[in-house]
């Protein structure tokens, strides 16, 4: 058995701790995040290109979008096994690395075909990279320094999504849908020798043996959910989205029943056994459900209203993601001092009182109220997202955090794809009830316009209901920290007991 996890990263966050020495490791995992960040975004302004190009219709294209979302949702809860068997960096590695060859697959790609096999390649690599790239900066960054250092993280985390259509817009005008993927081969090069050279490789030690049930279970369960959840962006009652939430549901409840009597789990579910996990954990949940959701509502209308295009949409949200980059140092730092509680009750009620404003939008309504309302969302953002995020990771038990990343990611995928689903339906029933209200004299425009009103309003009263959540926030009890203190990587059954 190799050395447990943390000797070598308590060996650069301990008392010698300083930021010089955790930055080559750091960009590592930054550059590999940003790359599967971006390209979850990139391709949706392609499409229309891709559609020309292959000469097929949306449908079939769509699919390259469903079937990279799919393969991502079904290797995220195998990262806490893989990197308990063969480590960290290893794995970390080697997903890059697959993720990388697929990106240049979809570069050369010749039939939509083999396109969404090769995006089928890229979600199977990408899949890991966030979970175990948030679990090794955890274990890196010493406590006292735990929010700077998340913080620093967080940034491309939240500013990808908005350089993403951007990005896409220009290389699709400017040179050609191929160099949306090709542009990931020097990104995840780079990523990959970081990381060879700067990862700690300390952090391998012997894995249980596999949970060949959880491990059929959890990829059936979170991809199929994924899938019937994003289908129902077009109909609820379609039988791919009926089909979907079905046997996703019944898997998920299997796979639940499977973990809670498994002694070696694929997905530790006793954390929630932890009332400090499950707070902060819905919280983020309640978060994600709205923003995620108001972040595809906007650029739609400014796309289907205001007649934007894309590329011009995308420069319209750039100051948003660079109010949230500013943000996040700022909030890592003032976690470290006070704590998740203010700081998530601060960004959430801006971050609603913006949305309500959104809410009595008009056809009337000047594009620069929009910007203002989006940059106080961003600042909002980057004070409560990974403050929440690191609140999260700090009230597991520190043996138990390559499990729970994982755990949050996997539900997160399935908690964005269910927000982009509602309340796009939610808008889509807004506006045709709006429309019928008109009667025959109805104005499509203002019925669009109150339509995306309403659903900001909707969007706004689910923040407002989590910032009220965020009062009943605590400061985790430290036990894990003593539990890791006193026995390394054994577990402490006294973690496990609850609150």
């Amino acid at each position: 058995m190799s050395a447990p996890t943390g000797t070598k990263s308590m060996a650069v966050g301990g008392d010698n701790f300083s930021l010089k020495a955790i930055l080559p490791p750091l960009l590592a995992i930054i550059a590999g995040m940003i790359m599967v960040i971006l390209d979850s975004t990139v391709v949706n302004n392609a499409i229309p290109n891709l559609v020309d190009y292959f000469e097929t219709d949306l449908k079939t294209i769509q699919w390259t979008v469903t079937g990279y979302t799919l393969a991502l949702s079904a290797v995220i809860p195998l990262a806490g096994w893989m990197t308990d068997r063969f480590g960290s960096k290893q794995v970390f590695m080697i997903t890059i690395a697959l993720f990388t060859i697929g990106s240049v697959l979809c570069g050369i790609a010749q039939t939509p075909e083999q396109l969404i096999i090769y995006r089928i390649i890229q979600g199977l690599g990408g899949g890991m990279v966030a979970p175990i790239g948030m679990a090794m900066v955890f274990k890196l960054a010493p406590p006292e320094r735990r929010g700077s250092i998340m913080g620093l993280l967080g940034i491309p985390m939240l500013m990808a999504p908005a350089f993403g259509p951007v990005l896409s817009g220009w290389l699709v005008e400017s040179v050609s849908w191929h160099w949306i993927f090709i542009i990931n081969l020097p990104i995840g090069i780079i990523a990959f020798i970081l990381a060879y050279k700067y990862l700690p490789k300390s952090d391998r030690h012997a894995a249980p043996h596999l949970d060949i049930i959880g491990m059929c279970l959890a990829p059936i369960a979170f991809s199929m959910l994924a899938y019937g959840v994003s289908e129902g962006g077009t109909s609820w009652s379609s039988t791919s989205t009926i089909t979907g939430l079905t046997v996703g549901g019944i898997a998920l409840i299997l796979f639940i029943i499977v973990e809670l009597r498994q002694k070696h789990p694929l997905l530790e579910l006793k954390v929630f056994k932890s009332s400090d996990f499950t707070r902060s954990i819905i919280l983020t949940w309640i978060v994600q459900l709205a923003l995620f959701g108001a972040m595809l509502i906007v650029p739609l209308y400014l796309q289907g209203v205001m007649k934007y295009t894309a590329l011009e949409a995308g420069w319209i949200l750039m100051p948003q993601a660079l109010c949230a980059g500013l943000a996040m140092p700022i909030s890592g730092r003032l976690f470290d001092k006070i704590g998740a509680r203010p700081l998530a009750f601060a960004g959430l009620t801006v971050i609603s009182a913006s949305l309500f404003t959104l809410s009595r939008i008009s056809v009337d309504t000047s594009l620069w109220v929009i910007i203002l309302c989006m940059c106080v969302i961003g600042l909002g953002m980057g004070f409560t997202m990974m403050p929440l995020n690191t609140h999260v990771l700090n009230s597991a038990p520190r043996h138990l955090v390559g499990r729970v990343t994982p755990l949050t990611t996997a539900a997160q995928q399935v908690v964005v794809s269910f927000a982009v689903a509602g309340l796009t339906g939610y808008l889509t029933t807004q506006i045709a009830a709006h429309v019928a209200s008109g009667g025959a004299n109805a104005n499509p425009l203002t019925a669009a316009v109150a339509g995306y009103g309403d659903t900001f309003f909707l969007s706004a009263c689910i923040v407002s209901a989590g910032a009220a959540f965020t009062l009943i926030l605590r400061k985790p009890r430290q036990q894990a920290e003593a539990g890791t203190a006193a026995g390394g990587d054994n577990p402490d059954p006294a973690m496990m007991a609850g609150h």
